[in-house]
């Protein structure tokens, strides 16, 4: 989002801002407190705190990631009992349009503050209020954990596990990973009506979990950074706009990649090796990828499991293999007694492979040899002819939703005869860095913006199936910083 759409974001925004404010100014002052103590942030939840008769400890609650947010909407809810609104309607109210509600409350001479909610003296005096059946208890917990939940999952951070071995081994089969979404800017939800926690199908069922007949326009919340080259990113797989998928961009299956290039650069591939704007990028240190390795020794193989601890080894005669490792890994096998020669697998320049992206004779490139390309960047105009249009064309038609018609060298976008086009997205080039194991953009391309979800933060837990019970949890991982 440029800043013209920050800009209207904020335009949007501002009068129901102004009008929840407002409304907080009034109650605060209705309570005999100041009015704009509750502009101040922190020290109006202190205020809040004494005024539903909440311990102050609370506060410390607040800077625990996820549980603050809980926390937070707690002490929310028992503020506005402090003025008699006890009923589950009355709090769904404040707490889905506050500003609706907050201004209501405020300026209604009806509504005062009836004393501390969380108190004795309240319960006893107000009981009338307060008296719930065990079913309504029930049915309002699981209310606000669920918008508690699903906003959190929504606006701030998300659970996400690596299902496949694509990003070996910097990040590992079973390791559990928090997602910031804060990160890029939290992107409003599209497919706005679904079924809470669940993707885009039904456990058990494997039916939709949503209904696209409704669909909002992409819109994101200004972030703390913009993508960098390097960040690993979660995003949602562009493939899955097609057949037989057809699902809507915040429904598609979430994808986890390092970003290789950002919207601008020129990228290409050059025996494996990724340049961008001419310069060597920073290869992962934990990256993998194949290597032939010749040995004269039989016992070799045994030697690899055991002593390198390598699992991932083909064996095509009794002395040469192919072997997925670290360069790490390749540098100390070269060390090893029997080993004549180790070699990266990659594929000859000039090669063509129809399965890597543009999937087209005219640019003859492969997993390890692609491009110089140009990564599409919002503003950005590129000429139209039989060369870009195959590298471009899915940018254009899918991803910006134009109708382009090409017949040999004319081309139309929209019914209009054209030979440029000018991007509305910046767009990423995300690879795995297990590099001859991952589906990548080397296979589908560029990832849009509005695909972005957010940026994969920490290891909370890493979970090794393949191991025995005793050492399944890999404990040098648990809560440990991605980089």
């Amino acid at each position: 989002m440029g800043i013209a759409g920050y800009i209207g974001v904020y335009i949007l925004l501002a009068p129901l801002l102004i009008l929840g404010l407002a409304g907080y100014w009034k109650l605060f002052q209705k309570a005999g407190r100041h009015g704009w103590e509750s502009l101040i942030p922190i020290y109006s939840t202190y205020v809040m705190l004494r005024l539903s008769g909440r311990p102050l400890w609370w506060l410390l609650l607040l800077f625990i990631p996820g549980i603050g947010i809980v926390v937070e909407l707690g002490i929310y809810i028992d503020f506005i009992k402090c003025f008699g609104k006890t009923k589950m309607s009355q709090q769904a109210g404040g707490v889905l349009l506050p500003f609706v509600f907050l201004p209501k409350w405020g300026f209604d001479k009806n509504t005062r503050y009836l004393g501390q909610s969380a108190g004795y003296e309240f319960r006893e005096q107000y009981q009338h209020l307060l008296h719930k059946s065990s079913v309504r208890e029930w049915t309002e917990a699981v209310f606000f954990a669920v918008i508690a939940a699903s906003l959190i999952r929504s606006l701030f951070i998300e659970a996400y596990t690596i299902p496949s071995a694509s990003m070996e081994g910097s990040l590992l089969v079973g390791d559990y990973l928090v997602v910031s979404k804060f990160s890029y800017g939290a992107r409003l939800p599209i497919t706005p009506v679904s079924f809470p926690f669940a993707h885009n199908q039904m456990p058990y069922f494997g039916t939709k979990s949503y209904w696209d007949g409704i669909k909002l326009p992409y819109l994101r919340l200004p972030g703390l950074s913009d993508v960098k080259r390097g960040d690993i990113v979660v995003f949602n797989y562009p493939i899955e706009a097609d057949s037989p998928w057809y699902r809507p961009v915040d429904k598609q299956e979430n994808y986890i990649k390092r970003c290789q290039g950002i919207a601008g650069d020129t990228l290409s591939l050059v025996a494996a090796q990724v340049y961008v704007n001419g310069k060597p990028a920073i290869t992962p240190p934990h990256g993998e990828m194949e290597y032939m390795v010749n040995a004269d020794s039989t016992a070799f193989s045994r030697k690899l499991q055991y002593d390198l601890h390598l699992s991932d080894i083909r064996a095509f005669t009794r002395v040469d293999y192919m072997i997925n490792m670290t360069k790490q890994s390749a540098a100390a096998l070269k060390q090893v007694q029997g080993v004549k020669y180790i070699r990266p697998n990659t594929q000859f320049r000039g090669i063509y492979d129809p399965e890597v992206f543009p999937h087209t004779p005219n640019h003859r490139w492969n997993v390890d040899n692609l491009g110089p390309i140009i990564i599409p960047k919002r503003g950005w105009t590129v000429k139209l002819d039989t060369l870009t249009l195959p590298i471009y064309r899915r940018a254009i038609e899918v991803y910006e939703g134009n109708k382009l018609e090409a017949y040999g060298n004319n081309i139309s976008i929209n019914g209009k005869k054209t030979n440029s086009y000018t991007f509305k997205m910046d767009y990423y080039w995300m690879m795995g860095d297990n590099r001859h194991n991952s589906l990548d953009s080397r296979f589908w391309g560029f990832v849009p913006e509005d695909h972005i979800v957010g940026k994969a933060v920490f290891v909370w837990m890493s979970w090794d199936a393949a191991s025995p019970f005793k050492d399944k949890i890999r404990w040098s991982r648990v809560m440990s910083m991605i980089r």
